[in-house]
């Protein structure tokens, strides 16, 4: 089994990579595989919701000159996925906000009854509100979302201070160890079957 996680900070090894690292530790030792992909600090196209998405057929955006394409492939080949952002403004990064837009617009279809947990770092406060923010792209795919003992937060401005964050560094390790067990359920379990999408609106 594999788990990917994203790390949607512009800074590819800081606070958010250590929150992600120590993630990815207690996978390892549940004898999960994995895999700390960062989104770099090249730009990001915004999705256009133009639908040539679906119209491939291949699952990938139809803008190949960023990093959105190669995400979604490694997205795919996972068993589980664990997104992280820094706190910018009280919410998450735009350029990750971006890539998800797109590769869920791309790839949700693929995506349905995997494991997924959001992680969030900051100084103070927004983390709350980032971790909702991405696990609403979980929650409209049909995604379990993993939990741990507290929220998935941490804190501190330097990777100094977030691995003097104790209870944040328990909260991830718990998060690592949950993500494994809900692998491990979800694989024995079959996924049920998904009915038709139905669409409404309020317009008569």
């Amino acid at each position: 089994m594999k788990v990917l996680l994203i790390n949607g900070s512009p800074n590819e090894e800081r606070c958010t990579h250590t929150a992600l690292a120590e993630v990815a530790g207690a996978l390892e030792a549940q004898g999960v595989e994995t895999e700390i992909a960062w989104i770099g600090r090249d730009p990001i196209r915004g999705c256009l919701g133009c639908g040539g998405c679906s119209k491939r057929g291949d699952h990938r955006c139809i803008f190949d000159d960023d990093v959105v394409n190669g995400l979604i492939e490694k997205a795919l080949d996972a068993d589980g996925l664990i997104v992280g952002s820094p706190v910018f403004y009280a919410g998450a990064n735009g350029a990750l906000l971006s890539v998800l837009d797109r590769l869920f617009f791309a790839a949700s279809s693929q995506l349905r009854f995997k494991p997924a947990a959001a992680i969030a770092s900051a100084r103070r406060a927004g983390t709350i509100l980032a971790v909702d923010q991405i696990n609403k792209y979980f929650q409209i795919c049909c995604m379990p979302v993993v939990s741990s003992n507290y929220w998935p937060v941490v804190h501190g401005q330097s990777v100094e201070q977030v691995r003097q964050d104790a209870e944040g560094m328990q909260i991830m390790r718990v998060l690592g160890t949950n993500m494994a067990w809900m692998l491990q359920a979800t694989a024995a379990v079959p996924a049920p079957t998904v009915e038709q999408k139905i669409m409404t609106n309020f317009i008569r």
